[in-house]
């Protein structure tokens, strides 16, 4: 897994090519994705029995895929690209699948974008998500992987209200023998940001990777919270947070939209990562995520293990989603 690489002092995104190369990856994204590809396979196979592409096949085909939680807003513009090039020929299932696929394709094209940008040392990561999201097993994988990469890796605890959280982030600090800055319950999150910061700059880190609390319940101490953090970050390192990302649970389905929503009045949430794809039907919202909102897919994923994350292929996805080897190239 090569996330980015170093050329000429600079840390430039590298292709993710063993995505594809590696069968390994896309059979397992594709049988994951199953349970959400097979509500939109198996409806259009009903709706479309080689047969004429009118009103009322479009009408049937906007409705599967609201229900196949595409959102009712990115149905409609599916449909109205299905509508341009086939409206009134004599269509099979098959070749609506293969149109959804290139429509899918076309909308989740520019979320695909590397999570590394311009080159900074430490290249400071601000995560965020409500809590249950897996966003602090996130941070964990992502470390695994930086550091296998041969970065120098360092964790911040900044979840302060949750023990737990706390403790998970330890363990995996101590699974891939990088680093950890953590107090007890209740401290200062933003001061707890300051010491590591320092800590990061005097120790040569490559990337600092910053867990935050996520109770929405609780939104007014929480916003106050992250705009302190992103202060105390942006007073003491100009320009950083290089990246602040959100970290969704797919099985939430729509609901995943009033959670960008809130934490976007929050902070600048620059990507998203998209995890628990592998135990939900609802997966068609990470298409109506980058439609609404217009942001970057860092990362997928599709289990429980290190490897089951990845970096967001829009080809691989659209394809998986629809029950597709391929989006067919016209």
């Amino acid at each position: 897994m090569i996330w980015f690489f170093k050329k000429k002092d600079n840390l430039v995104a590298k292709p993710m090519d063993e995505a594809r190369s590696k069968k390994g990856w896309f059979t397992r994204l594709k049988e994951q994705l199953s349970q959400s590809s097979k509500k939109i396979t198996e409806g259009v196979t009903q709706i479309f029995t080689t047969k004429r592409l009118d009103e009322t096949t479009l009408t049937e085909l906007e409705e599967l895929l609201i229900s196949a939680d595409l959102g009712p807003a990115t149905a409609a513009k599916l449909v109205e690209g299905i509508r341009r090039e086939r409206f009134g020929k004599e269509v099979t299932a098959d070749e609506i699948r293969g149109a959804l696929g290139t429509e899918i394709e076309k909308i989740l094209e520019p979320a695909e974008k590397p999570l590394f940008g311009e080159y900074a040392k430490p290249y400071v990561i601000l995560v965020a998500g409500v809590n249950g999201t897996g966003k602090t097993t996130t941070i964990g994988k992502l470390a695994a992987q930086f550091k296998t990469e041969g970065r120098k890796v360092m964790l911040v605890a900044g979840d302060t209200f949750r023990a737990a959280a706390v403790e998970q982030l330890k363990v995996w600090a101590g699974r891939v023998n990088c680093p950890v800055v953590a107090k007890g319950e209740g401290a200062d999150a933003a001061a707890l940001v300051f010491e590591a910061l320092d800590r990061a700059v005097a120790e040569d880190i490559d990337v600092l990777m910053i867990d935050t609390a996520g109770r929405l319940q609780n939104k007014q101490n929480l916003m106050e919270e992250l705009a302190k953090i992103v202060r105390v970050i942006q007073k003491k390192m100009p320009g950083a947070p290089h990246a602040s990302l959100l970290v969704l649970d797919a099985t939430v389905g729509q609901n995943a939209h009033s959670q960008v929503e809130q934490f976007k009045q929050m902070i600048n949430i620059t990507g998203m990562i998209i995890t628990k794809l592998d135990g939900t039907a609802k997966g068609g919202v990470l298409v109506s995520l980058v439609e609404r909102f217009g942001l970057p897919v860092h990362a997928i994923g599709i289990g429980e293990g290190v490897d089951d994350l990845r970096p967001f292929v829009a080809e691989d996805f659209a394809a998986g989603l629809t029950g597709l080897d391929h989006i067919a190239r016209t």
